[in-house]
């Protein structure tokens, strides 16, 4: 009986353990940078939730740094917004070539941008500064809400693999 129970509790730790970890990894994603570019623009637009994202391209320029160009529309009840664009500027952060470095070029560059421009308009560094204090801020709630959505989903297979049975 004792036995039964430690191996029950350890099926559910296990369970636990991989829905977390599993409920961070999504498979093969795009680079940091693009991504936290296209957090940036979230928080510069007045509708997040309506962009639709036309491009997406990186620029690396050695050790000049990094660009970041992404395409939107803001989608609105008239239908799709006029194109807009977005440009994110990385500086280079590499000390030396790595196996990583030359393995993916982009890691070389930083993953918070010294500049930002939309329509060709810069974002004053305060301006700037906000708007990635803000997207690390979104950032981690997404995180925060993924890990709880797995601790839900390992607790609602423990619960049904105990209601049926298999854990006696």
């Amino acid at each position: 009986m004792i036995q039964s129970h430690r191996h029950s509790v350890g099926t559910l730790v296990a369970l636990t353990l991989a829905s977390l970890w599993l409920g961070g990894c999504s498979g093969p994603r795009e680079d940091v940078r693009v991504s936290f570019c296209k957090e940036l623009v979230k928080t510069r637009v007045e509708a997040p939730a309506s962009l639709r994202w036309t491009s997406a391209e990186t620029h690396p320029r050695g050790r000049s740094g990094l660009s970041v160009v992404l395409g939107f529309e803001e989608q609105g009840a008239a239908g799709p917004g006029r194109p807009r664009q977005a440009t994110c500027h990385y500086g280079y952060d590499a000390v030396e070539d790595t196996a990583m470095t030359l393995s993916d070029p982009l890691s070389a560059y930083a993953t918070s941008p010294e500049t930002m421009t939309i329509d060709g308009e810069p974002l004053p560094r305060p301006v700037l500064a906000e708007s990635i204090k803000n997207a690390m801020i979104q950032q981690g709630k997404a995180l925060l809400d993924r890990a709880r959505q797995g601790v839900e989903d390992a607790t609602g297979m423990a619960r049904e693999w105990i209601e049926t049975g298999k854990g006696n």
